[in-house]
């Protein structure tokens, strides 16, 4: 059978070109293997007949949900089977028996959602939570922050309906000793499976070899090899009251012994709703580990750790600096350990008595109490640990191969001190973060695996701490599992005898060996297969931007470890990423346009465009240039500006065709069009002549065109009366931009933001100046951005300071000063003194409020009720806070924001034909419902062009720019 036959059967999808090839041949892991295929199966037949392929062509079926996984689980050389796109289903709840049954790809956050109402929840708590899925949870045995209080996957999950290697069904869950008799006398690979597994672990010298050589039972978190220690737990085999369960070994199998479809898990009653963190801050790694023990007397909920290197991170972060303001001065370690009761008194007392605790011990220099909305900033600050590592610049990167050890906590503090003698005989400076509490540390050395003679240290270090972990009875994976990196090890670990019955279990289960080859057993050496080959000369990448900061390009999109942030859904608040939200296709993530610009840039061969790839104009399409992933990706891999400089170096090769240079020269057409501005509107407005555009240029017949003000907002302030000067005092001046799109299509709000500043005394300067460049960059016309650019660095570096500062109505436009001039200006020096002191007015003026300088009396006293949608660039690059507290000034005003994610539209995205249904599924996901749910007394407040345009088409309501609304309130 060849794939071309195989992707005619199938109901679901099966893709094998370059580009799905090149996003699926990496995960959250240091390794590299391009696949044979991507299949997505819509239902268990389709995994039946992938398995029948599979034995009929010798290759492998990789299993995969969110990708996530950090020791190489899901690459692989055969078929990636995606089930996170249609294995989504919650089937099944019983609130008595606080079970759930789920499908594999159904999100953990997501998942606990819909058990809340229930007063139920799945406990693992895992960082990547609001994106990984139960199938890869129990794929690799996740644990997480709570499972100090909780237990582990493997604790949780009762049954498992899966396909066995020669296409039988098959159900796994607690089973009486006469059940167990049963299944053996079946006639089938199940009953093989389960006679096998008898034969292998009846004999009272095997158990006893397991009990010597496997993990300490006390470590809770382990992962090694499969879990013959749990099933010997059992009825079966001693006096243990615990029934068999094959689960037990399925639960940290990685997807190598069959194919789970359904998931039966045991719930937890959530926990008390009173909650306290202490954040301890210590001056060396030492002392915060010797403090372990004395935090975990106080029964935390969790015992997390980060230290100096993951917090230093967090400094270059849009998102995680808001989040790290607790911290006091600059600790080397942290401890988060939070506390939980039924009562704020309760909870109180245990805060105090931990605090009190610390303080005697005399370890930690500080112990701040957190509350509320400041212990979920702290946790998402830790959450984003991974992530925030990809903020080191360079190729020396955190190298996931150590980082997931396991003791006793009282072998923990002894064990870290002989690991870090271990580390200093490298010269390395090891980073340290994670489950304090549970006896696991993160520990990650900071290795180039574009060298050689680091990728020989990366397995010296890797073996000299699996002999560590062996002599301390640990385990070598707490929860990441063994994949490729860990997996040589476990003959180690657990004993050559134990691996040997590791093996035929594996066999028996898998005789042909299609399920995830290479994991577990006979594994792929860890140090082959990485993501860069070794001491390759790395090309080098010219362009026109300014990659400076991330050293390049190519090394701005090996930022992303794959930890896949960009594939959290839009319950999980934020806004990246939205195309990946409405189409659920990895190929439309971050990640994977990160991805594919490692792979093409890479590769492409000498002397030819390195952009030039088809597959690079197909995976950046759907890319909105929201700028989500520059605050919201913890490794700030900011895909925007590298599709810009993709779509200027692709059209050098391919040039442009009629509506992208119309939409990148809009501001020239709308001045050559603003003289017959009603004529124009016509056209726009008139139904068939309007068709007749619409076609030509390939716009959606669904859109209503922008139209032009009467007047530009230049005349107006040429028409302006001159605001006095040596009779009136005023509280600062400053300058205001007139972007493009206010000038010629919302005029009036730039009447308004006049008006407004004028009435609450600010002196209002203007000066000629040339368009922000926004269209030109977003369309990839970076030499013409680059003018704009060079202008109006020149223009106002003389005028503007911290005294008189600039500032703009439109987002977009006034944001390029602060973010793309700074990779577009040659003069930096000026371009970064502009970018200090230019806001967007609601910025502005809530620093001007905080000063003093504003006040509710300045505004009438009316009620209104608003709901706020902000523009992504004001998310990305600053805080729709700002808004929010501007627009709850006036003393009646009561505004909420939409958490709204993107608006879909995105400039001339939504515009386009191409792109209007994924444009409306954005839309559609969570704005344009909230504005439909609300009264029409309700004012809708966006402060972009576009959004308030995809607002007034998705939802036929007119929003109107915060400034409007402010300047209608003032007295």
């Amino acid at each position: 059978m060849t794939l071309s036959i195989l992707k005619k059967e199938l109901s679901g999808e099966l893709l094998y070109d370059d580009l799905i090839k090149a996003i699926y041949a990496t995960d959250a892991s240091v390794y590299r293997k391009l696949p044979q295929a991507v299949a997505y199966p819509k239902n268990t037949n389709d995994i039946k007949k992938l398995i029948q392929y599979a034995k009929q062509t010798g290759s492998t079926l990789i299993p995969r949900t969110a990708g996530t996984s950090l020791a190489g689980q899901c690459v692989g050389d055969g078929i990636v089977v995606d089930v996170s796109k249609h294995f989504t289903g919650i089937l099944k709840i019983d609130e008595v028996a606080k079970t759930v049954t789920v499908q594999p790809g159904v999100v953990r956050d997501e998942l606990n959602l819909y058990l809340k109402p229930y007063g139920l929840f799945f406990a693992p708590d895992t960082s990547t939570s609001n994106r990984c899925m139960i199938g890869g949870m129990v794929g690799n045995n996740s644990s997480g922050t709570t499972s100090i209080q909780f237990g582990v996957t493997r604790d949780k999950v009762l049954q498992l309906k899966t396909i066995l290697s020669n296409g039988d069904e098959a159900v796994f869950g607690n089973l009486t000793p006469e059940q167990f008799r049963e299944k053996c006398r079946l006639n089938t690979l199940e009953g093989q499976i389960y006679k096998s597994i008898f034969d292998e672990l009846e004999p009272e010298v095997v158990q006893k070899q397991i009990h010597d050589n496997f993990p300490k039972p006390e470590i809770h978190r382990r992962n090694t090899g499969y879990a013959l220690d749990m099933l010997i737990d059992s009825e079966v085999f001693n006096d243990s009251s615990k029934p068999f369960n094959f689960c037990k070994l399925l639960s940290g199998s990685e997807g190598t012994l069959a194919f789970t479809t359904e998931i039966t898990l045991k719930l937890d009653e959530l926990p008390p709703s009173e909650r306290i963190m202490v954040a301890a801050h210590f001056r060396t790694i030492e002392d915060s580990l010797t403090a372990v023990t004395t935090c975990m007397k106080h029964h935390l909920y969790m015992c997390e750790m980060m230290d100096k290197t993951i917090l230093d991170c967090t400094k270059n972060n849009l998102k995680q600096l808001g989040n790290r303001q607790f911290i006091v001065e600059d600790p080397e370690a942290i401890l988060m350990c939070e506390l939980k009761a039924d009562s704020r008194e309760a909870v109180m007392e245990a805060a105090n008595q931990l605090v009190n605790s610390l303080t005697l011990e005399g370890l930690s220099y500080a112990n701040v109490v957190l509350f509320d909305d400041d212990i979920d900033k702290a946790i998402e600050l830790r959450k984003a640990g991974l992530g925030l590592l990809g903020n080191i610049i360079g190729d020396n990167k955190s190298a996931a191969c150590i980082e997931d050890t396991a003791v006793t906590l009282p072998d923990f503090a002894n064990y870290i001190n002989e690991f870090t003698a271990i580390m200093d005989g490298y010269k390395q400076k090891a980073i340290y973060y994670a489950h304090a509490g549970a006896g696991e540390l993160h520990l990650r050395p900071v290795l180039n695996l574009k060298l050689s003679k680091d990728v020989k240290l990366f397995r010296q270090i890797t073996t000299d701490v699996a002999h560590l972990v062996k002599k301390y009875g640990g385990s070598m994976s707490g929860e990441h599992g063994d994949g490729i990196v860990r997996a040589e090890f476990i003959p180690l670990i657990i004993g050559q005898d134990n691996y040997e019955i590791v093996k035929r279990i594996k066999t028996v289960f898998d005789p042909e060996n299609i399920f995830n080859q290479g994991k577990v057993v006979d594994a792929f050496p860890m140090d082959e297969s990485l993501r860069y080959e070794a001491d390759r000369v790395e090309p080098e990448i010219e362009t026109l931007l300014d990659f400076s900061h991330s050293e390049g390009i190519l090394r701005q999109a090996e930022k992303c470890n794959g930890s896949g942030d960009c594939r959290k859904s839009p319950e999980m608040g934020g806004t990246m990423c939205p195309s990946y939200r409405a189409t659920r296709n990895e190929k439309d993530s971050t990640r994977a346009r990160a991805n594919a610009l490692r792979e093409f840039l890479t590769n492409t061969k000498a002397g030819e465009n390195p952009f030039d790839h088809k597959e690079l104009k197909e995976v950046l399409d759907l890319c909105l240039s929201c700028k989500a992933c520059l605050n919201e990706c913890p490794s700030t891999v900011d895909i925007s500006v590298m599709k810009a400089e993709f779509l200027y170096q692709y059209q050098k090769e391919h040039g442009t065709d009629l509506r992208t240079k119309l939409f990148a020269y809009n501001n020239k057409v709308n001045e050559w069009t603003s003289g017959v501005s009603k004529l124009t509107n016509f056209f726009f407005e008139n139904e068939a002549t309007s068709k007749v555009i619409k076609n030509i240029l390939g716009i959606a017949p669904e859109r209503s065109m922008p139209l032009l003000s009467s007047k530009s907002l230049q005349k107006h302030i040429k028409a302006l009366p001159a605001q006095p000067t040596s009779q009136k005092k005023y509280i600062k001046t400053v300058y205001l931009f007139v972007d493009e799109f206010t000038n010629f299509l919302e005029s009036s709000i730039g009447i308004d933001a006049i008006n407004l500043l004028q009435a609450l005394n600010y002196k209002v300067e203007f000066v000629n100046h040339v368009e922000s460049g926004r269209a030109f960059i977003s369309k990839g016309f970076l030499d013409q951005a680059k003018e704009c650019a060079v202008q109006n660095v020149a223009i106002f570096k003389d005028l503007i300071s911290e005294e008189i500062p600039l500032l703009g109505i439109e987002p977009s436009a006034i944001y390029t000063f602060k973010d793309e001039y700074l990779m577009l200006a040659p003069d930096k020096t000026s371009a970064k003194k502009i970018a200090q002191h230019t806001y967007i007015i609601e910025d502005f003026l809530l620093l001007e409020l905080e000063k003093g300088h504003i006040s509710a009396e300045q505004f009438n006293s009316e009620s209104r009720t608003i709901k706020i949608h902000a523009h992504c660039h004001q998310k990305a690059l600053s805080n729709q806070m700002s808004t929010f507290k501007l627009l709850n000034l006036p003393r009646n005003y009561k505004a909420t924001i939409i958490p709204s994610g993107c608006c879909g539209m995105a400039g001339s995205f939504g515009f386009e034909k191409e792109h209007y249904e994924v444009s409306m599924q954005i839309a559609e996901q969570t704005l344009l419902p909230a504005v439909r749910k609300s009264p029409v007394n309700i004012i809708i407040a966006a402060n972009g062009t576009s959004c308030r345009h995809q607002i007034k088409d998705g939802a036929q309501r007119e929003a109107k720019h915060p400034i409007t609304i402010l300047s209608e309130a003032v007295l």
